[in-house]
Formats: C-alpha cells, structure tokens, sequence
C-alpha cells in the first residue's frame, strides 16, 4: 500500500461511523380525513372544490409537470390532470 493510501485509510478509521435516523409515522404525515384531489382530476375541478391555491408553481421538465401548493397538501399536475397529491407533514409535540 502507499504512503498516501494508508495515511488516507488510518484517517477513514478513526472516523466515527453513525447517523441518526429519522421516522416520521404515516399517521402523523397530516389530517388523514382530509379528502384529497383525486387522480384523473381536471385542474378546473381542483379549482372548484378547493378554491385557489395559496401558491403555483410553473410548470417544468417533459413532460411538464406543474404544482400547486394548498394549506395542508400540495396538488402535482400533467397537462391539466391530477397525477398525485400529497399531504404536507404537520409536527406535532413530541410524544414523551
């Protein structure tokens, strides 16, 4: 081995070797009876029954793909369809 290779491997071994790891429970990841917009869904019905979204997004990539960011979840879209909504995580106390 090198000189330099072994200086490198006693360096990597004294190295601590750990990391945390964070779980965030399904059940916490937002209100889980919140009615979220289905996929398929036209922008325009998106728009009826939530209102306007607190923040857009321009649509980016190909194919373009757009966001819309409501409360306490966000709405992706793909040529004027629901392709996915997602619920934002709302921290709560930590439990003791």
């Amino acid at each position: 081995m090198t000189r330099p290779g072994l200086l490198l491997t006693c360096l990597l071994l004294t190295l601590p070797a750990g990391a945390q790891t964070i779980e965030i429970p399904v059940g916490d990841q937002g209100d889980q009876a919140l009615s979220l917009p289905a996929r398929g869904e036209s922008q325009h019905a998106v728009l009826e029954r939530f209102g306007l979204p607190d923040e857009e997004h321009p649509a980016v990539g190909k194919p373009p793909i757009s966001r819309w960011d409501y409360r306490e979840f966000s709405v992706y879209f793909e040529s004027g369809r629901v392709i996915d909504s997602v619920r934002h995580h709302q921290p709560r106390a930590p439990r003791e």
